[in-house]
């Protein structure tokens, strides 16, 4: 199975990933580890991505997912994946699963602030919440619950 644990930035994908992972003795790849240099500048600078800068870094995701998927190797997954066309692009098999990690913009914009060592800042939230198409068929897990009771909400509603 690959759980790509979704949402925008600052809404604790990769506490929650992570911490999924460890417990479930799986591999964790941060999806932010995978944007190219421009693309991380931009967004230390404020500037939102767009269709061009993204393409690139989603096929590379789509190529690590299709590798754990074809090796049967469990992956959980930190990615913003933002839009419907993006998780279309990430969804390479029926053995892919979504988990969205929803939240006010009020909240994460107060959790961004006092993230320190990181690129994404409370400057691009307004454009990640503009561009957010929420899924339709993924777990969702309110973020307000502490990292934990995230992680074991999901494993209780994907039964791992």
């Amino acid at each position: 199975m690959i759980i790509v644990v979704m949402g925008v930035t600052g809404a604790g994908k990769t506490t929650v990933g992570s911490l999924l992972a460890e417990e479930l003795g799986w591999e964790f790849e941060d999806g932010d580890a995978f944007h190219s240099a421009r693309n991380v500048e931009n967004m230390r600078r404020g500037i939102p991505l767009n269709e061009d800068d993204r393409r690139p870094w989603l096929e590379q995701l789509r190529g690590e997912i299709s590798r754990h998927d074809a090796e049967g190797w469990n992956l959980v997954l930190a990615c913003s994946a933002l839009k419907k066309q993006y998780r279309k692009i990430l969804a390479v098999s029926a053995s892919v699963k979504f988990v969205y990690l929803k939240g006010e913009a009020r909240l994460i914009a107060e959790r961004l602030k006092m993230r320190r060592g990181h690129f994404a800042d409370e400057t691009i939230l307004a454009a990640q919440f503009a561009d957010l198409e929420e899924p339709e068929s993924a777990v969702v897990v309110d973020i307000g619950a502490t990292p934990q009771e995230m992680v074991n909400e999901i494993r209780k509603k994907l039964g791992v």
